[in-house]
Parts: structure tokens; C-alpha cells; sequence
């Protein structure tokens, strides 16, 4: 396969199956990466009102790092993203080569999990197993790079909150970083400028509040 066009018809039944399969919440999203500027590189989608996006549209940020080989590894799968409105996605991106392993397109699957998030707290309210949470902090986590080490980590401390960033308190953001300070997670080089975008806060904020935590 030189172009994704080559195989387009099969790759939107594809996408079609997908998106019926888990349903609306779940986006599908196909880039061209050789034959589209950049600007443009969608060129089909399922369930677009997830991130808001329509054909025609741009590519990400991760999907640059690809490209410009910034990012070696290539396919990312199961980690944790947000749209601009705030809801929590579970995300995979899938990057298609030609015979040369040349990037050429990627295939997206982007599954919002705002409400599970909601209902899973109403859930644990009622009826609270004790075992899982006996266990919750002694599992380990065996990453391959430490940005799937990070997603994981940060989406640990969105649970301790269980609700979306806009819609958290200073005090529910400082439950949330004082969860990652334990964990270690401001050890790994960069992590501030994750941690501090995700949440939504300045670094400077966001090291005010580690202050803050370290002095209780």
C-alpha cells in the first residue's frame, strides 16, 4: 500500500464496523499523511462530534512527532487524552507504512468515557468492593516509555477525583497532584509541562500547589 487511498473502501468499512460496534461515544478517524498538507489530513471520520472534527480537518501534535521522527515508536495504543471541552477520551493511534515503512496515513480510535467516569463514581459511592480497594495502589505498571508511564500516571490521579478537569476545585486539582507527587511522577524529566497542561493550571501555579501539598 503506497497511499491509504489505495485501500480507502476497506478502511471505511472498517471504520463504520468500529464505531457501530462500541457506538457513539467512540470516534474513528482516518489521516492521509503523504497525499494531505497537514492542515487537511483528515480525509474520512466516524462519530466526529466527539472531538468536534470534520473532514478536512488538521492532525494532532502526536501525529507531527511521527512524522518528524520525533516519536520512534510510532502506534500508540489505550492512552488517556481530553478535548478542549473537557471530556476524558481513552485513545489509540494506529500509523500505516508503505512497503519502505515510510509513514503514510494513521487510523485513530478515540472513545469518550466522560459518563463511565460519572457513573463509576456512583457506583463505588453505593456499593464499594474492598478488595479492589485494598489492592488500588499496588499495582504495577510495566511501561515501554515513560509518556505511557505518564498517561497512566496521570490518569491515575484524575480517578482520585473521578470528574473532568473543568470541573474541578483547587482542592480537587491538589488531591490530584498530591496523588502524582507520591507516585513519584515529578521525577520524570518534562513531567511538569504535562502535568501542568493537562490540569490546566501554570507551572507556576502548579508548583505553588506542590508547595503547598509539601508543607502539609
Amino acid at each position: 500500500m503506497e497511499s491509504v487511498k489505495d485501500e480507502l473502501v476497506f478502511i471505511k468499512s472498517l471504520m463504520k464496523g468500529v464505531s457501530a460496534l462500541f457506538g457513539k461515544n467512540c470516534e474513528v478517524v482516518l489521516h492521509d499523511l503523504k497525499d494531505q498538507p497537514y492542515e487537511t489530513t483528515i480525509i474520512a471520520i466516524e462519530n466526529g462530534h466527539v472531538t468536534g472534527r470534520t473532514v478536512g480537518d488538521c492532525g494532532t501534535n502526536l501525529g507531527l512527532e511521527v512524522l518528524r521522527g520525533t516519536d520512534a515508536s510510532g502506534d500508540r495504543y489505550n492512552y488517556a487524552t481530553q478535548t478542549k471541552s473537557g471530556h476524558v477520551l481513552r485513545s489509540s493511534s494506529i500509523y500505516l507504512k508503505n512497503a519502505n515503512g515510510e509513514v503514510i496515513g494513521s487510523l485513530c480510535i478515540n472513545f469518550d468515557v466522560t459518563d463511565m467516569m460519572f457513573a463509576q463514581e456512583v457506583i463505588n459511592s453505593v456499593c464499594m468492593n474492598p478488595l479492589v480497594a485494598q489492592d488500588s495502589d499496588s499495582n504495577e505498571v510495566f511501561a515501554n516509555d515513560v509518556n505511557e508511564l505518564m498517561d497512566t500516571l496521570i490518569q491515575e490521579s484524575q480517578q482520585q477525583v473521578n470528574k473532568p478537569v473543568p470541573f474541578m476545585t483547587k482542592d480537587d486539582k491538589l488531591k490530584a497532584l498530591r496523588y502524582l507527587d507520591l507516585k513519584g511522577a515529578f521525577l520524570i524529566k518534562k513531567s511538569g509541562d504535562k502535568i501542568a497542561k493537562y490540569y490546566d493550571i501554570s507551572k507556576y501555579t502548579m508548583y505553588s500547589y506542590l508547595e503547598e501539598i509539601r508543607a502539609e
